[in-house]
Protein backbone atom coordinates (compact mmCIF):
# COMPACT_ATOMS: atom_id res chain seq x y z
CA UNK A 1 0.00 0.00 0.00
CA UNK A 2 1.38 3.39 -1.02
CA UNK A 3 1.62 6.10 1.64
CA UNK A 4 0.82 9.75 1.03
CA UNK A 5 4.54 10.56 1.38
CA UNK A 6 5.20 8.56 -1.79
CA UNK A 7 2.90 10.94 -3.71
CA UNK A 8 5.32 13.82 -3.01
CA UNK A 9 8.17 14.27 -5.48
CA UNK A 10 10.13 16.85 -3.47
CA UNK A 11 10.03 18.47 -0.03
CA UNK A 12 10.20 22.26 -0.38
CA UNK A 13 10.03 23.22 3.32
CA UNK A 14 10.68 20.83 6.19
CA UNK A 15 8.69 20.75 9.39
CA UNK A 16 11.62 22.40 11.20
CA UNK A 17 11.96 25.18 8.60
CA UNK A 18 8.24 25.91 8.78
CA UNK A 19 8.21 26.04 12.58
CA UNK A 20 11.24 28.35 12.70
CA UNK A 21 9.72 30.75 10.16
CA UNK A 22 6.30 30.80 11.85
CA UNK A 23 8.01 31.68 15.16
CA UNK A 24 9.81 34.57 13.43
CA UNK A 25 6.51 35.79 11.98
CA UNK A 26 4.85 35.56 15.40
CA UNK A 27 7.65 37.58 17.00
CA UNK A 28 7.28 40.30 14.36
CA UNK A 29 3.50 40.44 14.85
CA UNK A 30 4.04 40.65 18.63
CA UNK A 31 6.32 43.66 18.15
CA UNK A 32 4.00 45.34 15.63
CA UNK A 33 0.76 44.97 17.60
CA UNK A 34 1.76 45.49 21.21
CA UNK A 35 -1.10 47.17 23.09
CA UNK A 36 -3.62 46.71 20.25
CA UNK A 37 -6.80 44.66 19.99
CA UNK A 38 -5.79 41.93 17.56
CA UNK A 39 -8.10 39.56 15.69
CA UNK A 40 -6.60 36.81 13.54
CA UNK A 41 -8.94 35.41 10.89
CA UNK A 42 -8.07 32.04 9.40
CA UNK A 43 -9.17 31.16 5.93
CA UNK A 44 -10.46 27.61 6.30
CA UNK A 45 -9.47 24.94 5.73
CA UNK A 46 -5.98 25.38 4.39
CA UNK A 47 -4.76 28.03 6.84
CA UNK A 48 -6.06 26.38 10.03
CA UNK A 49 -2.79 24.58 10.83
CA UNK A 50 -0.73 27.68 10.02
CA UNK A 51 -2.94 29.91 12.18
CA UNK A 52 -2.82 27.50 15.12
CA UNK A 53 0.98 27.62 15.10
CA UNK A 54 1.11 31.35 14.37
CA UNK A 55 -1.11 32.42 17.26
CA UNK A 56 0.95 30.29 19.66
CA UNK A 57 4.00 32.23 18.46
CA UNK A 58 2.36 35.62 19.19
CA UNK A 59 3.00 36.81 22.74
CA UNK A 60 -0.12 38.99 22.99
CA UNK A 61 -3.78 38.36 23.76
CA UNK A 62 -5.38 37.56 20.41
CA UNK A 63 -8.85 36.57 19.35
CA UNK A 64 -9.25 33.99 16.62
CA UNK A 65 -12.05 33.67 14.10
CA UNK A 66 -12.59 31.63 10.99
CA UNK A 67 -13.92 32.23 7.53
CA UNK A 68 -14.58 29.56 4.94
CA UNK A 69 -14.38 30.54 1.29
CA UNK A 70 -13.98 28.48 -1.83
CA UNK A 71 -12.63 29.11 -5.29
CA UNK A 72 -11.39 25.59 -6.01
CA UNK A 73 -14.09 23.04 -5.28
CA UNK A 74 -12.42 19.63 -5.47
CA UNK A 75 -10.23 20.37 -8.50
CA UNK A 76 -6.64 21.40 -8.93
CA UNK A 77 -7.38 24.78 -10.57
CA UNK A 78 -9.33 27.77 -9.29
CA UNK A 79 -12.85 28.15 -10.63
CA UNK A 80 -12.32 31.93 -10.67
CA UNK A 81 -15.39 32.53 -8.49
CA UNK A 82 -14.99 33.04 -4.74
CA UNK A 83 -17.89 32.09 -2.50
CA UNK A 84 -18.31 32.67 1.25
CA UNK A 85 -19.20 29.36 2.88
CA UNK A 86 -18.84 30.66 6.48
CA UNK A 87 -18.41 34.26 7.55
CA UNK A 88 -16.70 35.52 10.70
CA UNK A 89 -18.70 35.80 13.92
CA UNK A 90 -16.49 38.28 15.81
CA UNK A 91 -17.13 42.00 15.80
CA UNK A 92 -14.45 43.55 13.59
CA UNK A 93 -15.25 47.23 13.97
CA UNK A 94 -12.29 49.19 15.32
CA UNK A 95 -10.13 46.05 15.46
CA UNK A 96 -6.73 45.32 14.00
CA UNK A 97 -7.27 42.28 11.79
CA UNK A 98 -4.72 39.92 10.31
CA UNK A 99 -5.93 37.46 7.70
CA UNK A 100 -3.99 34.20 8.11
CA UNK A 101 -3.79 32.55 4.70
CA UNK A 102 -2.02 29.38 3.64
CA UNK A 103 -0.96 30.51 0.17
CA UNK A 104 -1.15 33.56 -2.04
CA UNK A 105 -1.55 32.08 -5.50
CA UNK A 106 -3.65 34.10 -7.96
CA UNK A 107 -4.67 36.41 -5.11
CA UNK A 108 -8.33 36.06 -6.04
CA UNK A 109 -9.40 34.86 -2.59
CA UNK A 110 -7.43 37.49 -0.67
CA UNK A 111 -8.62 40.25 -2.98
CA UNK A 112 -12.20 39.12 -2.35
CA UNK A 113 -11.64 39.05 1.43
CA UNK A 114 -10.08 42.53 1.48
CA UNK A 115 -13.11 43.87 -0.41
CA UNK A 116 -15.49 41.99 1.90
CA UNK A 117 -13.81 43.38 5.04
CA UNK A 118 -13.47 46.99 3.75
CA UNK A 119 -16.94 48.19 4.84
CA UNK A 120 -16.55 46.65 8.33
CA UNK A 121 -14.69 49.71 9.71
CA UNK A 122 -11.52 47.97 10.81
CA UNK A 123 -8.68 49.84 12.54
CA UNK A 124 -6.32 48.07 10.14
CA UNK A 125 -6.06 44.96 8.02
CA UNK A 126 -2.97 43.00 7.10
CA UNK A 127 -2.20 39.61 5.58
CA UNK A 128 0.02 36.89 6.99
CA UNK A 129 0.53 34.23 4.36
CA UNK A 130 2.64 31.16 4.85
CA UNK A 131 3.48 30.99 1.15
CA UNK A 132 3.51 33.38 -1.77
CA UNK A 133 3.62 31.51 -5.06
CA UNK A 134 5.63 32.83 -7.97
CA UNK A 135 2.83 33.17 -10.54
CA UNK A 136 1.74 35.68 -13.13
CA UNK A 137 -0.75 37.21 -13.15
CA UNK A 138 -1.23 37.74 -9.43
CA UNK A 139 -3.51 40.25 -7.74
CA UNK A 140 -1.72 43.20 -6.15
CA UNK A 141 -2.06 42.05 -2.54
CA UNK A 142 0.24 43.64 0.01
CA UNK A 143 1.30 40.91 2.43
CA UNK A 144 2.96 42.32 5.51
CA UNK A 145 4.02 38.89 6.73
CA UNK A 146 5.25 36.22 4.30
CA UNK A 147 6.60 32.87 5.39
CA UNK A 148 8.21 31.68 2.17
CA UNK A 149 8.30 32.52 -1.51
CA UNK A 150 7.54 29.30 -3.36
CA UNK A 151 7.82 28.05 -6.93
CA UNK A 152 4.82 27.61 -9.18
CA UNK A 153 4.28 23.93 -8.38
CA UNK A 154 1.27 22.00 -7.11
CA UNK A 155 2.11 21.84 -3.42
CA UNK A 156 0.55 20.02 -0.48
CA UNK A 157 1.11 19.59 3.23
CA UNK A 158 0.86 21.67 6.40
CA UNK A 159 -2.77 22.46 5.61
CA UNK A 160 -2.50 22.60 1.83
CA UNK A 161 -4.48 19.93 0.05
CA UNK A 162 -5.40 18.20 -3.12
CA UNK A 163 -9.05 17.05 -3.08
CA UNK A 164 -9.05 17.47 0.73
CA UNK A 165 -6.11 15.09 1.18
CA UNK A 166 -2.46 15.63 2.22
CA UNK A 167 -3.26 18.48 4.66
CA UNK A 168 -1.75 16.42 7.48
CA UNK A 169 1.74 16.17 5.99
CA UNK A 170 4.10 17.91 8.47
CA UNK A 171 6.11 19.49 5.62
CA UNK A 172 5.28 21.25 2.35
CA UNK A 173 6.07 19.28 -0.76
CA UNK A 174 5.43 19.07 -4.49
CA UNK A 175 2.67 16.64 -5.44
CA UNK A 176 3.56 14.29 -8.27
CA UNK A 177 1.63 15.26 -11.44
CA UNK A 178 0.32 11.74 -11.96
CA UNK A 179 -1.63 12.10 -8.70
CA UNK A 180 -3.71 15.11 -9.80
CA UNK A 181 -3.83 14.82 -13.58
Amino acid sequence: MQTMHEDVSQILYTEEEIQARVKEMGAQITADYEGKSLLIVSVLRGAAIFMADLVRAIDLPVEMDYMAVSSYGSGAKSSGVVQILKDTTSSMEGRHVIIAEDILDSGLTLEFLMETFAPRNLASIEVATLLRKDVTPQADIKCRYIGFECPNEFIVGYGLDYAEKYRNLPYIGVLKPEVYQ
